[in-house]
This record gives C-alpha cells, sequence and structure tokens, in this order.
C-alpha cells in the first residue's frame, strides 16, 4: 500500500468543511417569530415585552445600523425527539453572520420573567434546551450594530453615529429554527479537528504525524456520512488509538482561562458596551452552568457595575460563580485604561475605584494588573501597581511592535522608582486564544524563556461581544489535556498561573523602564478635544479634593462631598479607557466624550465653588495674597525684530513670527541653534500604513513643509504682559464643504488657521506660546518644532509621580521605532550639568513629542530639535476627527532645572483660583525642608469617611528626597498604601519615617518614591 499524505490530508480537509457539517443535526423543525422593532434607542425588558408584536419570517430583511429588534419565539418539541448522552435539543439562530465575532450582529435570549439566559454570537449560534422541556418561550433582543471596521482598509466610514449611518435594514434573519442534534457526531468533529490541528504543526517526516495521518484515515473509514450518528461512536474509538497517547515529558504547560476582552467603547458606544457585556457575562454563566472544568477571568470593575445597575438579577449570578471561584475578577481597575496619558492621581485612582468595587461587591483582592490592549506601558507603573496591593502584570501587546522584537515573556518589570512587578507576555501573542493545534505549538515554539520556565498563560475566548470561550475551545483544551506532541492544557485562573511561574522562575531576567510600544504613537495626540477634557478634568479633580478637604477642615459644618467626587472620578477614568483617550473610537463615541467633559466641568467647578465659599466664610477672607511681580517686561524693535525682556526671559522674535533668540535673562546662554528659527509650524502629510487614528509611521517626516506667516506680525501689551502674535495659513485645495459626500463628513480642504501668540509676563520664568487653530485638514499633522543648540543625550518627559530619561541618539533598533513619545504637562532637554544650558517646554494639552539631534555644518556644533505634536486629522473611523477651533498654549523655560520644569507645567494646567494658598500649608499639610524634592500631589479625605486627610506626595527629581510633612493639628500620621490601609515594616511600599516634633513625619523617600500618609485629628 503506498502512503499518499496529500491525498489523505485533503480527505480529512473535505470531511471536515463539507460532510460533517452537513450531518451534525439528525433534524430541524420551525418555530414561531413575532418581532417588534424598537424605535430609537433600547429599551428595558419590560419595556419590550409590553409591545405588540407582528409576525415576522425567516429571511426577513431587519435592523438598520445602532437599531435594536425584539423577538418573541415559541416552539413546540417535536414528540420523535429525544434526548440523551449522544443527542439534545437547540435553538439556532443566524443574523446574517461573519466571521468577526465583536463586529457585527449579536443577541440576548430572555426567559419571559426578564432574567438572561444566553448570548447569539457568530460563534454561539445555539441555545440548549434543558432536557424535558416540551415548549418553549423566549424573547430575543437583537442589536444590529453595523461593521464599522468593514475589510479593515481605514477608509472614511458614515457608519459611527446613528444620524449619518442610513436607514435601511443591513441584516437579514438567515436562520431560526429548532434542532436535533448529534452529540457524538460533535464530539468526533472535535476529535478530528484537534488531531489534524497537531498533525499540521508538525514536522512533515515525524512518525508522530504520519500516525495521527493513519488513524483519521482509518477513522473516516468507520464514520459513513450517510450514517454518520450511528457511526460516530466507532469513529471515535478509532480516534482514541492517537489521542489517548499522553503529553511529552517536557512539554510545556499552558494554562487556559476564559476570557473576552470587551472594550468598553470603540467601534460603538458606550451604551452598546453594557448590552456587550450582558450578553457575554450571560454567555459565559450559561457555560458555567454546563461545564464543570471553565474558569473565566474579567476585568474593569466598570463593567461589573453597568451589570449590577442594570441587570441585577445576572449580577447575582456572577456574584455566586465568584463566590465559587470560577468567574475570575481581575486587573483591579476601573477600565482597562491607557497609561501612557493619564495623569499621577488618574492612574492611582484606576486602582483606587477598581480595587475597592471588589472588595466591597464580592470581598477578594485581586493581585495582578490586567492590561492586555492598552498601546504601551508608563515606566511609574510598576510602583502605582504595587502601591495598590499588586503583585503581578500580563500584557500581550507589546507583541504588535513594529520593528523591535521583546526579548522575554517572563520577567521581573522595573519601574523608576525601582519598584518591580512579576510580568507575563501571554506567548500565544492574543487575547482570544483558540486552543487550536496552530497556536499552541505557535506558544511552545514562540515562548523566548523555555529552557527556563515551562508554563504560560493563554486567555482563551472571543472578546468585543463575541461572548468568551465557547464549547469548541472547551473541547479543544480537554483533547490537548495530555496530548503527544503538544502542549499539555489546564483551565484555571490566573493567580494560580503566577504562583506556579513564579516558584519555578523566580530569577526571572529583569526590564528596566517603560514598556513601549512601536505602534499606535497617533494616540498621544489623536482626538485633541479628548486630551484637552482629559487634562483640564484631572487638574479640576485635584482642585476639588483639595479645596473640599481644607473646607472641611476650617468649617465643621462643611460636607464633604464623597459620593459626588466618586461619582465623578468614575466618569474621568471611563473616559480614560485605552480607545477613547487615545482618540480610536467612531464619532459617536467621541462626541459623547466631549458632553461628558462639559458636564465634569461643570459639576466639578460647582464643587470648588462651593468650597471656596466655605473656606472664606471660615477664615473671613477669599482674595488671595497680592505676589510681588519682579521685573518690568520691556519690547523693542530693531532690525525687523521683537526682542522682550522680563529679567528671566530673554527672546527675540524676528518680521515672520519665528523665535530666532532665548536666553533665561539677557546675559544667559544663547539657546536657539546658530541661524535656526524656533516656533516653527510644521505641517506633514500623515498617511500611515495602517489604524489611521492610532499610528503616525516615521515617514511622515520626509513629507512636510514650514508655514509661512500671512500678514506682519503685531506687538499688544495686555495689562503688563506684553504679546507678539503672527498668522499662518495651510491654504490646502481640496473638496469644499458643499462638496460632502454624506451629511457630517469631513470637509476636508477649506484650508486651516493659525494664529500663534507669544505672551511675557512679568515675573514669570517661561515665555508662552499660544496657539489658536481653525483646523480643516485631511491625513496631516501639525507640529510646533524648536531646534536649540545643545548636545542633549536625554529627553526628560514626565510621567505620573516622576519622569523618564528616554535617549535621544538612535543607536538600536528600539532607539528608530521611538520616534515619537508620550509625555505629560513637560519634557526637557540639557546638554551636561552646566547652569543654562537646558530648556523645557510645558504644555496644557499635547501629550505626543519628537527629539532628535543633527550635526551643523556651519560650526560643526549639535542641534536638538524638540517638537510637540499640535494636532492630527485621521480619516478613520472618525472622520471628521480633529476639525474646528482650539486654543493649546505652551511655555518655553531657559535654563530649567527639572523643578522648573515642574513648576511651570503645573502653573500652565491648574486654574488659578481666588484664595489665600498659604491657608493650605497652614491648615492642610505642607512639606518643610530646604531645596527638597518631595512634593504634593493630592490632598483629600480619607475615603472611609473618617475625617482623616490622605497626603500623597512623591520625589520628583530622580534623587533621595527628604522633608518633613506637617499636618497641623494632627495626632497621629502614618503610612498607606493607595487603598489608605496602614502599611508594615515589611511592605515594598515602605520608607524611611520617623516622627518629627509636633504634627509632622519626616520622610527620606527613594528617587520617585509615593508616599502616602493618612492623618487622624
Amino acid at each position: 500500500m503506498f502512503n499518499n499524505r496529500a491525498h489523505s490530508e485533503d480527505r480529512v480537509r473535505r470531511f471536515l468543511a463539507e460532510q460533517l457539517p452537513a450531518r451534525r443535526h439528525l433534524d430541524t423543525a420551525p418555530v414561531t417569530i413575532e418581532a417588534w422593532e424598537v424605535p430609537g434607542e433600547p429599551v428595558p425588558f419590560a419595556e419590550a415585552k409590553a409591545q405588540t408584536y407582528i409576525p415576522i419570517e425567516v429571511g426577513a430583511r431587519w435592523g438598520r445600523p445602532w437599531s435594536t429588534l425584539w423577538l418573541h419565539v415559541t416552539g413546540e418539541v417535536p414528540d420523535a425527539w429525544v434526548t440523551d448522552d449522544e443527542r439534545d435539543i437547540e435553538l439556532q439562530l443566524n443574523l446574517s453572520f461573519t466571521n468577526m465575532p465583536g463586529f457585527q450582529a449579536e443577541a440576548l435570549i430572555w426567559n419571559t420573567d426578564g432574567t438572561t439566559v444566553k448570548a447569539v454570537n457568530p460563534y454561539n449560534q445555539y441555545l440548549t434546551l434543558e432536557p424535558g422541556i416540551t415548549s418553549f418561550e423566549y424573547y430575543l433582543e437583537l442589536a444590529a450594530n453595523p461593521n464599522v471596521a468593514g475589510d479593515w482598509t481605514f477608509a472614511p466610514t458614515k457608519l459611527g453615529e446613528w444620524e449619518s449611518a442610513g436607514d435601511d435594514p443591513i441584516y437579514d434573519l438567515t436562520e431560526l429554527r429548532l434542532a436535533w442534534r448529534s452529540t457524538t457526531i460533535w464530539e468526533l468533529e472535535q476529535d478530528v479537528v484537534a488531531l489534524n490541528g497537531l498533525m499540521h504543526e508538525l514536522p512533515e517526516d515525524s512518525t508522530r504525524r504520519q500516525d495521527i495521518l493513519r488513524c483519521l484515515d482509518d477513522a473516516l473509514d468507520v464514520a459513513d456520512p450517510d450514517d454518520l450518528h450511528a457511526t460516530a461512536s466507532d469513529a471515535r474509538e478509532v480516534l482514541r488509538r492517537e489521542l489517548d497517547k499522553p503529553a511529552n515529558a517536557s512539554a510545556m504547560t499552558v494554562i487556559a482561562t476564559g476570557h473576552a476582552h470587551i472594550d468598553s467603547a470603540w467601534l460603538w458606544p458606550v451604551r452598546e458596551t453594557v448590552r456587550k457585556c450582558a450578553r457575554t457575562f450571560s454567555n459565559v454563566c450559561w457555560l458555567l452552568e454546563h461545564y464543570d472544568d471553565l474558569t473565566f477571568s474579567c476585568s474593569s470593575a466598570q463593567q461589573y457595575q453597568w451589570i449590577r445597575d442594570f441587570y441585577p438579577e445576572l449580577f447575582e449570578r456572577i456574584k455566586a460563580h465568584v463566590a465559587s471561584g470560577r468567574f475570575i475578577p481581575v486587573g483591579g481597575m476601573w477600565v482597562e485604561s491607557d497609561t501612557n496619558m493619564p495623569g499621577s492621581e488618574a492612574m492611582a485612582r484606576q486602582f483606587i475605584q477598581g480595587k475597592s468595587f471588589f472588595l466591597r461587591e464580592f470581598g477578594l483582592e485581586t493581585t495582578e494588573t490586567w492590561l492586555p490592549d492598552s498601546f504601551g506601558y508608563s515606566g511609574a507603573l510598576p510602583q502605582i501597581c504595587a502601591a495598590a496591593g499588586n503583585t503581578n502584570f500580563l500584557t500581550q501587546k507589546v507583541s504588535w511592535n513594529q520593528f523591535s522584537v521583546f526579548p522575554h515573556h517572563t520577567f521581573w518589570w522595573e519601574g523608576i522608582d525601582g519598584t518591580t512587578q512579576y510580568t507575563h507576555f501571554p506567548p500565544a501573542d492574543t487575547y482570544n486564544c483558540q486552543l487550536t493545534g496552530k497556536e499552541l505549538a505557535y506558544v511552545e515554539k514562540n515562548y523566548k524563556d523555555k529552557g527556563r520556565s515551562h508554563i504560560a498563560l493563554s486567555p482563551t475566548g472571543w472578546g468585543d461581544g463575541g461572548g468568551g470561550p465557547t464549547r469548541e475551545q472547551l473541547a479543544a483544551g480537554r483533547r490537548a489535556a495530555s496530548l503527544e506532541g503538544s502542549p499539555k492544557v489546564e483551565f484555571s485562573s490566573p493567580t494560580a498561573f503566577f504562583e506556579r511561574s513564579r516558584a519555578e522562575y523566580a530569577d526571572a531576567p529583569r526590564w528596566n523602564g517603560e514598556l513601549y510600544l512601536e505602534l499606535h504613537r497617533g494616540t498621544y495626540s489623536s482626538q485633541i478635544r479628548g486630551k484637552q477634557g482629559n487634562r483640564r478634568s484631572e487638574a479640576l479633580m485635584h482642585d476639588v479634593e483639595k479645596w473640599s478637604a481644607l473646607a472641611a477642615r476650617l468649617d465643621d459644618s462643611f460636607e464633604y462631598p464623597y459620593a459626588e467626587i466618586n461619582e465623578l472620578w468614575e466618569k474621568v477614568l471611563l473616559l480614560q479607557f485605552h480607545d477613547i483617550l487615545p482618540g480610536s473610537s467612531i464619532a459617536w463615541v467621541h462626541k459623547e466624550t466631549e458632553h461628558n467633559y462639559e458636564g465634569i466641568a461643570e459639576r466639578g467647578e460647582e464643587l470648588v465653588e462651593k468650597a471656596l465659599e466655605a473656606i472664606a466664610r471660615a477664615k473671613d477672607t477669599g482674595a488671595a495674597k497680592s505676589s510681588e511681580t519682579a521685573g518690568e517686561v520691556t519690547c523693542e524693535e530693531s532690525d525687523g525684530c521683537f526682542a522682550l525682556s522680563n529679567g528671566h526671559v530673554f527672546a527675540r522674535i524676528d518680521g515672520d513670527g519665528h523665535l530666532v533668540s532665548l536666553r533665561a535673562g539677557e546675559s544667559g546662554r544663547e539657546l536657539i541653534a546658530p541661524g535656526a528659527k524656533g516656533a516653527l509650524l510644521q505641517l506633514h502629510r500623515d498617511t500611515p500604513n495602517a489604524w489611521d487614528s492610532w499610528d503616525i509611521d516615521e515617514f511622515y517626516r520626509r513629507i512636510g513643509r514650514d508655514l509661512a506667516a500671512v500678514g506682519p506680525v503685531s506687538v499688544e501689551r495686555e495689562g503688563e504682559a506684553v504679546r507678539v502674535r503672527a498668522t499662518y495659513e495651510t491654504r490646502t485645495e481640496g473638496v469644499r464643504t458643499e462638496e460632502r459626500p454624506y451629511p457630517g463628513a469631513p470637509s476636508n480642504g477649506t484650508g486651516s488657521r493659525i494664529v500663534l501668540t507669544y505672551v511675557l509676563s512679568p515675573g514669570a520664568k517661561g515665555l508662552e506660546v499660544v496657539l489658536d487653530v481653525d483646523w480643516h485638514e485631511r491625513k496631516k499633522v501639525l507640529k510646533l518644532a524648536f531646534p536649540f543648540d545643545l548636545r542633549a543625550a536625554h529627553m526628560a518627559s514626565e510621567i505620573q509621580f516622576g519622569h523618564i530619561e528616554r535617549p535621544i541618539p538612535v543607536n538600536t533598533l528600539d532607539d528608530f521605532g521611538r520616534f515619537e513619545t508620550c509625555a505629560h504637562r513637560w519634557v526637557r532637554v540639557h546638554e551636561g550639568d552646566q547652569a543654562g544650558s537646558a530648556v523645557s517646554l510645558a504644555n496644557d494639552s499635547s501629550y505626543g513629542h519628537d527629539v532628535r539631534r543633527c550635526l551643523r555644518e556651519s560650526d560643526g556644533g549639535t542641534t536638538t530639535i524638540v517638537r510637540a505634536t499640535v494636532i492630527r486629522a485621521a480619516e478613520f473611523p472618525d472622520p471628521r476627527a480633529e476639525e474646528g477651533q482650539y486654543r493649546m498654549r505652551f511655555s518655553l523655560v531657559p535654563g530649567a532645572s527639572i523643578a522648573d520644569a515642574i513648576d511651570e507645567g503645573t502653573r500652565l494646567n491648574q486654574v488659578p483660583r481666588d484664595v489665600d494658598h498659604d491657608l493650605v500649608d497652614a491648615a492642610l499639610a505642607r512639606i518643610e525642608g530646604e531645596g527638597t524634592s518631595l512634593r504634593l500631589q493630592t490632598l483629600k479625605l480619607a475615603e472611609d469617611q473618617s475625617g482623616d486627610l490622605i497626603v500623597r506626595l512623591y520625589e520628583s527629581e530622580g534623587v533621595r528626597g527628604e522633608g518633613v510633612v506637617v499636618v497641623p493639628g494632627a495626632e497621629e500620621i502614618v503610612a498607606v498604601d493607595l487603598l489608605e490601609r496602614e502599611l508594615t515594616e515589611e511592605s515594598v511600599l515602605h520608607y524611611q519615617a520617623q516622627r518629627a516634633d509636633g504634627d509632622g513625619i519626616t520622610i527620606a523617600a527613594r528617587p520617585f518614591q509615593i508616599v502616602t500618609l493618612r492623618a487622624r485629628f
């Protein structure tokens, strides 16, 4: 007998693709269907049930984009159908499904009493009826979510808003019927799929591969397509020959945990995420109740809260499964947020709000940070995680790097202060693992730490409304539990994985600093309204807490607004989700985001005003002490240039509005490179290869131009400040507004106008550069450039609770890939330690920056060019992104120290308040110590409503920080973690602290250490 491998493999392929699917069901029966179309936004079950339904047939068109259709489905089970170990009865539903779960129509099945049953998605098209049921009645809530992504061509889409998406139905009711399913045939299919998948990953000349192929051939001889139900059991017995061969002794172990990564908003609005969570969690609960070996891990306290508030019966089911240890809350964060842009207190609050929710609702504390899909990870994160009680960290996103390959999958991640997190990147390079033979083989082949570590984690299941794990994935995992040639699969929890991995690989290598993602760099600058809303909301929440705390200390009758502060924080934190704040969602999401920021601002300012009124009453003053302003601002014109000086800053601006000189005082070192011009507005073509709102690709730098001023430069005095103003236009030609292809489409080319204003004020250490932008571009990016006469080796960029030093020279592939970076309120470059040989650039709304060096031919010197990314104009997924008017403020501080950079970044972002700020020192908290680098970050009352004061500070300059924290009137001051629990001497957060005289405590903090204190009165 000849061995024709290809012939036999084709036989298996056709059996799986054609012969077997057609015979899964022994019989089918029709059901009775009635429908009611919701006229607008989704409605609760009780309201839907009370409506009048009309008959509808299979094959009917349904669902304009974003609409909801309710079905009332009834039927009877034919008498001839019996259920046993080999057969069951299912309701089957197909809504024109394709192979893109999470990006199309979905459904939720309801009982008549208003309890949820199970989801229907592309890979969950069934509901198995319980044995003994003879008739049934269900309500089905169908969501006509459009496929915004299409074929991922990243073309402008009208589907991102209800108003522009159209009124025509986009789906067919392809199938809705009762089916008598052969479980034996289904099990045979899973056997064949498992062995066939494994076989194709083995070497072609291996004995194991040939054994499997021969076994499959033999089984298909037994499996009669004309009577498959009767012969499936015998065929399965043949396959046992290879399925029962145990895994190799050296096979690695893959810990599978059910998972469904649900973006809290993205290509759908938040309201749809709430329903996606309900559908997925209902599906998971159904699976947990029918499959004993499944575990399911789920992050994001916000999503659990939505279920608690809108689906209380489902939430109770979840709580029961959490108590049994099978539905596993992970991460401890409010949402899976971006970690590049959220500020210090906001990043801490993600954990405070998230972990507090899990403790309150489930009585458990998570120990791992779960961020599989965020776009890079701040170097401050290890310490923040540890301060919240987390010890382990998981992501897989760094596998998306464009250029370099990260060297580890399991390692210790060390933050900027030295705190570590035991970190794992699932080597499947996905959080939607299906446990196929191909994926399992890839896990073992790809795992960079094999030979030292023999265990990996694989989150398993469909996300974004795909329903989580499937019964097919569970079947694949069972068959790979111990299978020769395959890694061993176990269903367990992330906690169990980390415990076993730590025990085996305690000496894992270390990685220091940020986990930079070489992709999605454009998210630092997309959707500038959202960026500004975030920055202003963070500053506002700082003020709400500080001034409310001071009011409560000064006025016993003042009621600290605990609940309202938490509600506002929860709104801010949701908007920091990793597709909202980065600006990579549809227009609907970003419109709502802008509206929500307006609401946060309105209510937050009301709370500040209420606190300030109480402070004024208590101290009989509401006015800030006037401060002496040093140095009159002079402005002299000569040789077509304007020279500005206030004693601290000297600047010269030419007739085209460019900065041609910048010094710290008139005698300071010149910082603008010889012959160069600063404050250049540079417009580049921005056409990334993919992921428009997400990406900015390095070749954009080669295609751009400097904008030229239109009209003369003007000078004016406003109060004691001097303003020099120049106007620039892009004058882009293109489609006019009246030629838009659909209502709401981008104008694409009416031209943009930028007014650049220099502002120098008395006593200011920085020269402000204010941009008023009227933006109407497509596929463009605008940069603000400053060429400095500095040979800078590193750029310091503010991150949470400190800053990070990134190399400027491009020596490695890592350096090349870091051509756009994120900073919070400031960046700083310097040349050595010489006084004056440094400059910082502060901003009030821009996160994206790039810095590079070039050699000058004229004198052999080095120019360091610092650029802020001002605004972009991507077309997908929001075709109108950025269009409109904006004001952005920057400030240059010549000769800036790190402390100067922090001071200017703070000044630019905090709203001046008409209050005596000395009251904070006198009645709330202050840090004493000459030249101390300790800085107060947050002043608030304790979450337990005890009236204790929480003081959060950090070492800000990357050096040892010493000082005395004084809390007037305090009887006791103790160190606590982020959840405000007292620390022990053994805590990794512990720092040197000792009681000082009176109501102070002496702190000695390591570089960038976060210190949180609780003062009791």
